[in-house]
Parts: structure tokens; C-alpha cells; sequence
């Protein structure tokens, strides 16, 4: 299906990348609903996603955000995803049926400025990997996953959201 009829817009991208609060503002943009999965995985859960990780490890983390995109079944939505749903092939393949991928992307030294509880914010990954290690694991997901990818350096979230509609041809008009 061209992207061009796809209702849904999935927002991916790093912890920091501003998936959440560009997501929010694009559903206002588009009128579309919103939905930010790691609220669902919390609320599926019970528990935070740094409890999930202190309870159950990363992998634990990535199986259940998996259960939980799989099990969306929405049109006409703006979804921002965890920063591990990438690592979910079936997850991702899922979620391009019906929806434009738009990777958010943001340099890693930006990224570093506004993560500042990297150890407790609830991100996936292994006990001994960095966080560099992890944005460049990622990246490689992320663009092979993207159908687009907004260079988020030196934009605002309003700025971002913008261009993802002058870009999808979606209406900016509030």
C-alpha cells in the first residue's frame, strides 16, 4: 500500500527524540487520535517500564512491547512508540500495513542533553551496554524501518511536526 493511504503515522526514534510531545502535537495537526505505547505497556503491565526492566531485564521489556503493537488494531492515529520497537521485525512489518514510519532523528550529543536518567528513565538494553553502544544498535533499526526521517536538530517540536506534514502531505492547519 502507498504510503499516501496509510491512515496511521508511527513516530520512532530515540529515548529524548520527542516522539511523545511531537506525537501529540501532530495528532492536533492531523486530527488523528494519539496513543503512546509505553503508556499501554505501563498500564498492560501495572508497573513502570524501569520496574519492568529491575524486575524482568530488557528482553523481558522488548516481548512485551512487541505483545502490545501487535495487538494494535487502529486507523487514523498517531502512535509513538518505545525506542525498542524497532528491535521487533514482526512488530514493525505490523505497523507499516497501515501507517507511514517517520523516524525522528536526532544526534547523539543532543540526545545525551536531554536524557539525563538514562539508569532509571526504563530503556531497554543489555546491563553492560552504553548508551552509545545503544544509539548506534538503534540507528541501523531505526532508517530500516523509516518510510521517512526528519533531522530534528535545531527544530522545535511544532517546527518538527510542520515538516512531517509538509512532508507526507498531511494538513499542518491546526
Amino acid at each position: 500500500m502507498p504510503p499516501s493511504h496509510r491512515s496511521n503515522i508511527v513516530l520512532i526514534g530515540m529515548p529524548g527524540a520527542g516522539k511523545s510531545t511531537v506525537g501529540v502535537i501532530l495528532a492536533k495537526h492531523t486530527s488523528r487520535d494519539f496513543v503512546d505505547t509505553d503508556l499501554l505497556i505501563q498500564t498492560s503491565e501495572q508497573r513502570s517500564l524501569q520496574r519492568i526492566l529491575d524486575e524482568n531485564g530488557h528482553i523481558a521489556l522488548r516481548e512485551i512491547e512487541e505483545r502490545i503493537l501487535l495487538s494494535l488494531d487502529l486507523t487514523h492515529h498517531v502512535i509513538a512508540t518505545g525506542g525498542s520497537a524497532a528491535y521487533s521485525e514482526k512488530a514493525m512489518m505490523h505497523l507499516e500495513k497501515e501507517s507511514i514510519v517517520v523516524f525522528l532523528h536526532v544526534p547523539f550529543a543532543v540526545i545525551l542533553e536531554r536524557v539525563r536518567d538514562f539508569a532509571t528513565r526504563g530503556i531497554a538494553r543489555a546491563p553492560d551496554q552504553s548508551f552509545s553502544d545503544l544509539f548506534d544498535e538503534r540507528y541501523a533499526l531505526y532508517k530500516k524501518y523509516a518510510d521517512l526521517t526528519i533531522a530534528c536538530e535545531g527544530l522545535d517540536q511544532e517546527q518538527v511536526s510542520e515538516t512531517i506534514c509538509r512532508r507526507i502531505g498531511a494538513d499542518a492547519r491546526v
